[in-house]
C-alpha cells in the first residue's frame, strides 16, 4: 500500500505541477503527517522534489522530471474500458483501480491533452442509474464478477418468477441496462445462454471448476439479439383507443419506442378536437391497465372491452372516493 500510495504522490505531482501536503492528504484520504514522511521517504530515495512555504508554496517536482513509472498493471489494462464509468466499476468492486488507472492516464498526458481530459471531466458525467432507483445494490454483484473474469463455474440461489431455484452456471459476461445488472449464463448441458438479474440472486458460491467459454459468442451481439427478441415478445396483443394531442404528447415519455411508433404509424386523420383513433400494442390487460391511468382523461379505450371496462371501474371508484362528501 505505501509503495503505491508513494508512486500516487508522484503522479500527481507531475499531474498538478504543485500541490500542498494537505491536498495531497485529502487526494490519497490520509493525514498530513503521512504525507510530511512520504515525501521525507522520496527525497531520500533521490526523488529531486521540493517544497516551498507559504500561502502559494507547496510540493512539486524539478522542472523537467518525469516519472517512468506510469505503466500500467494487467489488472487496471484489463478494466481500461470501465475508466469513464466510476459509478459501475465501484459496484463491481474495481473502484480503486480505475481511480489508480485514471491517474496514471492523467499523469502520462502532455500538456494540451491534460487540459481537454481535465474539462471533459468538468463537462460530462454519465449517470447510468433510473431517476427513481439507484441501481442494483447487490452483494453478489462482485463475485459474479470475479468469476466473469476468471470462467469458473458459480452455484446461484436464484429468485424468479416460478420461486426460488438452485442453477449451476457458465458466467460468459455482465451487462448494466438501465441501471441494472445482468449476468449472462450459459447452464451445463443447455445450447443457449440466458439473462439472471444480478440483485435476485439469493446466494452465490464459486466452484472449483472452470468452463469452456464458446469461441464464437460475442456479448454485445448476443445481448442486441435478446433485446430485440424481448421487445418483440413484449407486446403480444393490441387495444384500440382515441389520443388527445396531449395524450399523444405523454405518450412519448411513459411509453416505449416500440410502442409510440405503432401509434404513429397506425394513428388515422385527426377529428375537429385534434383526437386520432390508433392501435396500441399492450403486454397484457394487467399492464396497459396501469400504463394508460398515466394518461388519464387524455385517452379512451375503444377495444377491447375487458380493458375498457377496467379502466371505466377504476374511474368510477376514484370518483367516489373524491366525491364521499
Amino acid at each position: 500500500m505505501r509503495a503505491s500510495r508513494l508512486l500516487s504522490v508522484l503522479l500527481l505531482l507531475q499531474a498538478h505541477g504543485r500541490m500542498t501536503a494537505t491536498q495531497l492528504a485529502e487526494r490519497l484520504e490520509v493525514s498530513t503527517r503521512t504525507i510530511y514522511r512520504d515525501v521525507e521517504s522520496l527525497h531520500a530515495s533521490g526523488i529531486p522534489l521540493y517544497g516551498e512555504a507559504g500561502h502559494a508554496g507547496g510540493y512539486q517536482l524539478l522542472d523537467g522530471w518525469r516519472t517512468r513509472l506510469t505503466g500500467l498493471t494487467t489488472e487496471e489494462a484489463d478494466r481500461l474500458f470501465l475508466a469513464g464509468l466510476p459509478g459501475p466499476a465501484d459496484e463491481l468492486g474495481d473502484g480503486a483501480v480505475v481511480a489508480a488507472l485514471q491517474l496514471k492516464l492523467h499523469a502520462a498526458l502532455p500538456p494540451p491533452l491534460r487540459e481537454r481530459a481535465a474539462l471533459l471531466q468538468q463537462r460530462f458525467h454519465l449517470d447510468t442509474a433510473g431517476w427513481f432507483a439507484d441501481g442494483d445494490a447487490s452483494a453478489h454483484l462482485s463475485p459474479a464478477a470475479d468469476a466473469v473474469w476468471r470462467q469458473r463455474r458459480i452455484e446461484v440461489r436464484y429468485r424468479s418468477w416460478a420461486g426460488e431455484v438452485t442453477r449451476v452456471l457458465d458466467p460468459y459476461g455482465l451487462v448494466l441496462k438501465g441501471g441494472r445488472w445482468y449476468v449472462v449464463a450459459g447452464r451445463p448441458g443447455r445450447d443457449e445462454p440466458a439473462t439472471y438479474r444480478v440483485n435476485q440472486i439469493l446466494a452465490l458460491t464459486t466452484l472449483d471448476e472452470g468452463f469452456d467459454r464458446p469461441a464464437d459468442f460475442d456479448l454485445s451481439s448476443w445481448w442486441r439479439g435478446h433485446v430485440q427478441q424481448f421487445r418483440a415478445r413484449l407486446h403480444r396483443d393490441e387495444a384500440t383507443v382515441r389520443l388527445s394531442p396531449a395524450g399523444r404528447a405523454r405518450l412519448r415519455e411513459v411509453a416505449s419506442d416500440v410502442v409510440v411508433a405503432a401509434v404513429e404509424s397506425s394513428a388515422g386523420p385527426p377529428d375537429e378536437a385534434g383526437w386520432v383513433t390508433a392501435a396500441l400494442p399492450i403486454e397484457s390487460l394487467t399492464h396497459a391497465h396501469g400504463d394508460l391511468l398515466r394518461l388519464g382523461a387524455e385517452v379512451q379505450v375503444l377495444a377491447p372491452t375487458a380493458l375498457r371496462d377496467r379502466l371505466a371501474a377504476t374511474a368510477a371508484a376514484l370518483a367516489r372516493l373524491y366525491h364521499a362528501d
